[in-house]
């Protein structure tokens, strides 16, 4: 009997391993998320032991870390596919960078690194749920290489929101200083940085238009902390 005349021989199973592994990451997405409030939990439960714990904190940090990137390689796969768009609606953007703010608290005084938001008292249009992987990641990496502070903000210029995390580390090399938008040949996976949160970043906010005007991204020093700025642009 030939393999024709057998429907379930490997050789006529059409499998899409992309979707395998996008099903995957969904369900890893999905574990960590867990994981990151089992975390928050034990830090409550056992603040004097986990509280200044260098140990505890990194393996938070680090979750944090591996659940924002399976956010973006979804996102990036969505895109790939053709089936990413932004929703936009309205939002308050004090409450919105308050929400992310919380969210990283307990980690921020387990560093012992002091937050603050600048924000306008103004609404924006945008997806929330994109923002919130784009200003998760930011966050964290701000979290990586600031000395003692970090700051987000709002505001608008030039008819843009202009949403910023900023830093008072080293700020970013030259190389990674960047205004308007990524392309994905662009990324070099043999450097061992391949800057796919700036990729997911930059796609997001060109989701992002009204008119003729899109979204862009801008990477730059300076700023009041005086290290690292990043800015997500929205029409």
């Amino acid at each position: 009997m030939t393999a024709s005349e057998h429907p379930e021989t490997p050789a006529s199973q059409a499998i899409d391993f992309s979707m395998v592994l996008a099903s995957a990451v969904h369900d890893m997405k999905n574990s960590l998320g867990m994981l990151l409030n089992s975390l928050d939990e034990l830090r409550t439960e056992h603040k004097d032991s986990f509280h200044n714990s260098k140990r505890f904190n990194t393996l938070q940090y680090e979750a944090e870390r591996m659940h924002n990137d399976l956010v973006q390689l979804l996102g990036i796969y969505r895109l790939g596919e053709r089936n990413l768009s932004a929703h936009v609606e309205e939002h308050y953007v004090p409450d919105f960078l308050q929400e992310h703010m919380a969210r990283h608290t307990p980690l921020l005084e387990g560093l012992g690194i002091e937050a603050s938001i600048e924000a306008s008292d103004i609404t924006g249009f945008f997806d929330a749920d994109l923002l919130t992987g784009v200003m998760n990641n930011t966050i964290n990496n701000a979290l990586r290489y600031t000395r003692s502070r970090i700051r987000l903000t709002a505001r608008f210029h030039q008819g843009f929101l202009v949403l910023g995390v900023e830093d008072d580390g080293d700020g970013y090399p030259d190389a990674m200083q960047h205004s308007g938008t990524l392309s994905f040949k662009s990324l070099d996976f043999n450097s061992g940085s391949t800057s796919l949160g700036l990729f997911f970043a930059s796609s997001v906010a060109q989701l992002h238009k009204e008119g003729e005007r899109t979204g862009s991204i801008k990477l730059h020093n300076g700023g009041d902390l005086g290290g690292g700025v990043f800015e997500i642009w929205l029409p």
